[in-house]
């Protein structure tokens, strides 16, 4: 892999680690297990690996942002996410500071054309 594709690959994934959360929170507006939420976020071109994210979701939760109960459901224990209130709340101020950032960054590069 040349240097540029291997510094891209970097970048690329320090970009997607942050906008990952902001995913997460959103796709949670609406209950869902592991598996579930799993799979809405590769349908949305955003895939991530189990390892990953369970790990991010005891976080969050950990952090107040997420609800979670266990349940049983086809026979299975499963744990079902839900975004928490200020976790509602957070996700607006991410999403808000999301679009200033992104704002500022096509005003940037418009200047440079």
């Amino acid at each position: 892999m040349p240097v540029e594709d291997d510094l891209f690959e970097k970048l690329r994934i320090e970009l997607r680690r942050g906008s990952l959360v902001m995913a997460v929170l959103g796709a949670l507006r609406e209950e869902r297990y592991g598996y579930t939420l799993r799979q809405s976020l590769e349908d949305a071109g955003l895939p991530i690996e189990e390892s990953a994210l369970y790990p991010l979701l005891r976080r969050l939760e950990t952090q107040g942002m997420l609800t979670s109960e266990w349940r049983e459901e086809g026979r299975r224990n499963k744990r079902f996410y839900r975004l928490s209130p200020d976790g509602e709340a957070i996700l607006a101020q991410l999403l808000g500071e999301w679009n200033a950032i992104s704002e500022s960054i096509l005003r940037l590069t418009e200047r440079t054309k």
